[in-house]
């Protein structure tokens, strides 16, 4: 079987965002910002043109996914031990005895149980997969995400359809 595919990487695939994951029940980092730096590697069918989906579109749906993530503050709203208050004016996080106050235009409220690189790059791959479905005819058969948060330390997040 062949297989084939196309990888992206950009200089402005990058996002800067503040987050702090809790470590156990116990732990929690100190909020903290890294400057996220995406690359997408997405596999497929041919289409009629012969290609697999277009480096143009997959670059700006890239950049639609991250821009809202970018210079904001990254709040996992499905943590379980966080509190979570948001009003139109600002957000108020809640865990054990510590307290933040964020504008909320400065947030960016995640469905996802902690900020870790892992579900942001899940996050980000999830979200392509729908764009790809509902943008193009493109059927990913594979979607792999990694997410650079510092020189020589990233995670990734792969699907696949057959899983």
């Amino acid at each position: 079987m062949e297989t084939f595919g196309v990888r992206i990487t950009k200089d402005d695939l990058v996002f800067s965002a503040a987050h702090f994951i809790t470590l156990d029940a116990k732990q929690c980092e100190r909020l903290h910002g890294h400057n996220y730096r995406v690359t997408a590697t997405v596999e497929g069918a041919l289409n009629e043109h012969r290609y697999f989906v277009d480096f143009v579109l997959l670059h700006r749906v890239l950049r639609e996914i991250i821009e809202p993530l970018d210079h904001r503050v990254l709040v996992p709203t499905e943590h379980p031990m966080l509190r979570i208050f948001e009003s139109d004016k600002q957000v108020e996080v809640v865990w054990n005895q510590r307290r933040w106050v964020f504008p909320r235009f400065d947030c960016a409220l995640v469905p996802m149980s902690n900020t870790t690189a892992e579900m942001l790059a899940r996050h980000v791959g999830l979200k392509l997969l729908e764009a790809l479905r509902t943008e193009t005819k493109a059927d990913p058969r594979l979607i792999r995400i990694e997410l650079d948060e510092a020189d020589n330390q990233s995670a990734f997040y792969e699907w696949r359809a057959d899983s």
